[in-house]
């Protein structure tokens, strides 16, 4: 996930998370990301909402992200392979009262055994598939596996496994310390272990001898304890050594987790026939973005039919004012654009045939909101709350999705709320989607000429016909609600003055 440092599994959301969840309906495309995997959705959800910021880093995820899509059965095949090797370490869990040196050492030699054959198995895909991936985060970890886990290695480790089963018993040294208690105990090599079968025939070890009764229960007791202190250096060290190859197996799910959530997303959409683009982004505050073909990947997982993208180039904006036709792609449209910005930034392909936008220091989102249950508070001031909320934690370079806002009182407060939102927020250099029923509003940002801000129209046929893109055009004083009343009541005498908002209104 990152050149110099492991992905944090364990970091803090944003304080927005649940809002831009909700909004952006993240859980939809998350759940097509972990296919019923729970660890591919907590990492899949968390990649998506910790933003890169460095266009660098995206780069070099995406350069990874291709070698998963050409070769997915090699990377499934390590994900599932480092899941089982961290599933057989759980089943092999002692308990927290299960801790002497003893266990702790059996419990040791049985784990590595496990991992070293995992171990063994990571090397063997290496050496058969290396050369198939050109990544820098691939060849990295293939080039670490093939000169790490070498067949010497390999038999050096199974060795140490076999000497640490103690098949032929512990031999421990001491001291006799004061009152006569044992001291300074120290694990010995094995007599004989470094001579050949004829040293250990000719020269046999001299000493005494003593043999506990097989009824001794007190004896066997003090001889265990004798045997842990002995072992207790080593059990320590070999426990030490299996949890930090567990870290590396988990470490290597989690990173892999996002890909292959990634692949599975990939798999989904191409089922549904959704073009997908690896994104070009730009670096922080070099305002700008230009798409073909946008679409909303959300819909397009829980729609049987095709959903329409839009084609925009728009260089140097920070503020879009988006109005129009009700029921024509607008809330869609701001929808398909945060999932982008959101799956541009963690380093995913987005829905789209092309795509470039800067970079944002983060997504935060105000939409308009039902009616509060529990009557604590009006809409307006849940709004206002809300948005207080969001200003506290922006920070220049942000990306600020409006829908609707301020739509809870008349047009000429919501508006003037509104406009000096944008303006606040323009100065303090945060980019900014609004989509807007207030003519007023939009009316008065177009009449000053912005040079940095575009302004988009669902766009309408004479006929009424809604085709669900949007093209460039000033703010009209209509929101075609005769259109909606004619198609839902089968009316061709729709109240006309439905259609036309007063700004004085």
């Amino acid at each position: 996930m990152f050149r110099d440092r492991d992905f944090d599994p364990e970091q803090n959301l944003p304080p927005n998370q649940a809002d831009l969840t909700q909004d952006l309906e993240l859980n939809t495309l998350v759940d097509a990301m972990a296919a019923g995997d729970k660890c591919l959705f907590d990492i899949g959800r968390k990649a998506l909402l910790s933003c890169v910021e460095d266009p660098g880093v995206i780069r070099y995820r995406q350069d990874i992200l291709r070698d998963c899509l050409e070769n997915s059965g090699v990377v499934q095949s390590i994900y599932r392979l480092t899941v089982e090797a961290i599933e057989r370490e759980r089943r092999n869990y002692l308990g927290l009262f299960a801790q002497s040196p003893s266990l702790i050492l059996h419990r040791s030699v049985q784990v590595l055994d496990i991992f070293v054959e995992a171990l063994r198995r990571l090397r063997q895909i290496a050496d058969e598939h290396a050369d198939k991936f050109r990544a820098e985060g691939f060849v990295t970890l293939f080039a670490m596996l093939r000169s790490e886990l070498d067949d010497t290695y390999f038999g050096e480790l199974r060795a140490h496994l076999r000497r640490m089963k103690f098949g032929g018993g512990v031999l421990i040294s001491a001291e006799i310390g004061e009152g006569n208690c044992g001291t300074h105990y120290v694990l010995r090599r094995p007599l004989g272990s470094d001579q050949g079968w004829l040293g250990r025939l000719v020269r046999r070890p001299r000493g005494h001898t003593f043999h506990i009764h097989p009824r001794d229960e007190h004896g066997f007791r003090a001889l265990a304890e004798l045997r842990d202190r002995g072992i207790n250096l080593i059990a320590n060290a070999l426990g030490q050594s299996t949890d930090h190859i567990l870290g590396f197996f988990h470490m290597l799910r989690t990173e892999l987790a996002f890909y292959i959530g990634a692949i599975n997303l990939y798999t989904e959409l191409a089922k549904r026939g959704g073009a997908v683009c690896f994104p070009e982004p730009s670096p922080l505050g070099q305002r700008g973005y230009s798409f073909h073909g946008l679409y909303d990947v959300c819909l397009t997982l829980t729609s049987s039919q095709r959903v329409v993208g839009n084609d925009l180039a728009a260089p140097g904006k920070d503020l879009t004012i988006i109005t129009g036709a009700n029921q024509g792609g607008k809330s869609t449209f701001l929808r398909s654009f945060g999932l982008a910005q959101l799956m541009m930034q963690c380093g995913m392909f987005v829905g789209a045939d092309s795509f470039s936008a800067d970079v944002c220091t983060g997504v935060f989102t105000h939409y308009k909101r039902e009616e509060d249950p529990s009557l604590k508070s009006g809409k307006l001031d849940e709004e206002l709350a809300r948005m207080s909320a969001i200003v506290e934690a922006l920070r220049p370079n942000a990306l600020m999705l409006f829908n609707e806002s301020f739509a809870a009182t008349h047009e000429r407060e919501g508006s003037e709320i509104a406009r000096q939102v944008v303006r606040a927020m323009l100065e303090k250099q945060i980019k900014i989607f609004f989509v807007t029923h207030f003519y007023y509003f939009a009316n008065s940002l177009w009449e000053q000429g912005m040079s940095n801000a575009i302004f988009l129209r669902a766009e309408r046929r004479e006929s009424g016909e809604r085709t669900f893109r949007l093209v460039a055009g000033e703010p009209l004083p209509t929101s075609y609600g005769h259109d909606l009343y004619a198609r839902i009541f089968n009316d061709d005498a729709a109240p006309q003055h439905s259609e036309t908002v007063s700004p004085g209104v």
